[in-house]
């Protein structure tokens, strides 16, 4: 999936997202929206998550 294909897609994979971490706020997935780096870090800031297991969770739902 490239950025454009993610962009397009947001609000199915930012509801994917949200069911697994629901400590993350509308406000971070929409300050996010698309930018893999800032919800990378929104993930290690709320549930103190290693960079490269973020980014494998992030993975999985299809957030390439």
């Amino acid at each position: 999936m490239n950025k454009d294909t993610v962009q397009g897609n947001w609000k199915q994979l930012s509801g994917k997202i949200k069911a697994k971490w629901g400590k993350l706020t509308d406000d971070d997935l929409t300050r996010a929206e698309g930018n893999r780096e800032h919800l990378l870090g929104k993930l290690q800031e709320h549930y103190g998550l290693a960079k490269d297991q973020a980014d494998q969770n992030l993975k999985e739902l299809g957030f390439v």
